[in-house]
């Protein structure tokens, strides 16, 4: 006989969340190891002693959690999504008629905490892996992304030297037609302080800046968006975002100019654990930044009784003064060079069985 069900929803219910959750469940699993009560004594000079009570420390950062494990990073996409999931909420510690903290919540909580307190917390779960016995510690891959700011390209606003302000401006009219006036979408607060609104770049670099400029007026007509009428030539020298200071215009091959920062990730090889991670100004270059990559690195892993031996990365961390120190600093460095390079000096003959 076919049956055909029928919903008619119960104005009560026996539901327990731990029962419709199962063991092998990778949430319930993770619960059970991953133990952040430390955070109330962390955080508890950010909270004052009287009003109402804020989010649970440990729930923040364990929606963060989720947030990076299921790739979402819009807090109101988060809440809705952790709503949903009965394996989440078990997670976090909701039941389901509990409601989840306002997305707005996430935001506010995100800033009241510094830098600092986020760098612990990713240092105790390190040091649960390497507990777990999931690092090495012996090859680390260093690689790089640019990470989207949350600023708009419309809101770029001109940079200006000590001088006055509008005998700059009659000055730089040519730079775009953009900047004649006020930016397209003006920011609501000016966040810069005046250093990152200062002009910044020398004469030269701004005749460079203003070739390139007329170069691009010239052929803007065969690019991609040329009959925008908001087209214009953008560049950190000259521009500055108001809502967003420390970010920076960047671009990558084959996509489209934006305001970035630049997020370089350290993972072990042995079972892919992230032993470091950090952003940086997106108008930095990869050589530039592995030093201080290559420093933090080897504290956190010399901290958890780790030794560091093969340091792996693209073309773009290569330099001599970057194989220089990593020999320095005893690592063997697997960086193939730039495409530029040579080879040897002229006459030279490596001898493979004695490897000179």
């Amino acid at each position: 006989m076919q049956g055909k069900k029928q919903y008619q929803e119960k104005l009560f219910s026996n539901f327990q969340l731990s029962e419709r959750v199962p063991e092998d469940n990778f949430y319930r699993r993770l619960n059970k190891v991953l133990d952040l009560d430390y955070l109330y004594t962390l955080t508890k000079g950010y909270y004052g002693s009287s009003g109402q009570k804020s989010i649970d420390p440990v729930v923040f950062f364990k929606l963060y959690l989720v947030g990076y494990l299921e790739n979402i990073i819009s807090d109101r996409k988060l809440i809705t999504h952790c709503s949903m999931r009965l394996d989440i909420l078990f997670f976090l510690g909701y039941d389901i008629d509990e409601e989840l903290p306002w997305h707005s919540t996430i935001s506010r909580t995100r800033q009241l905490f510094p830098e600092t307190i986020f760098e612990e917390v990713f240092t105790k779960v390190f040091e649960l892996c390497v507990s777990a016995g999931m690092v090495s510690g012996h090859t680390q891959a260093i690689d790089s992304a640019p990470v989207k700011a949350n600023a708009s390209m419309d809101s770029l606003e001109l940079k200006v030297p000590e001088e006055e302000l509008e005998a700059h401006l009659r000055k730089v009219r040519h730079i775009s037609n953009r900047d004649k006036d006020k930016p397209f979408r003006e920011a609501k607060t000016n966040k810069a302080t005046k250093v990152q609104q200062t002009l910044s770049a020398h004469q030269k670099e701004l005749q460079a800046i203003s070739s390139r400029n007329n170069k691009w007026s010239k052929e803007q007509n065969g690019r991609p968006g040329a009959g925008n009428k908001g087209a214009r030539y953008t560049s950190n020298k000259t521009h500055y975002s108001p809502t967003d200071p420390d970010a920076r215009i960047s671009v990558k091959p084959g996509k489209a100019v934006k305001i970035n920062y630049l997020s370089q990730l350290t993972v072990d090889t042995n079972q892919h654990v992230i032993t470091d991670i950090k952003a940086y100004h997106a108008d930095g270059k990869d050589n530039q930044q592995l030093p201080d990559i290559v420093k933090r690195v080897k504290r956190r892993l010399w901290n958890a009784g780790l030794l560091w031996e093969n340091c792996i990365a693209d073309t773009g961390y290569s330099s001599g003064d970057n194989y220089a120190f990593l020999e320095k600093n005893q690592l063997k460095s697997f960086i193939p060079p730039h495409g530029t390079y040579k080879g040897g000096p002229e006459g030279f003959t490596h001898i493979q069985s004695g490897n000179y």
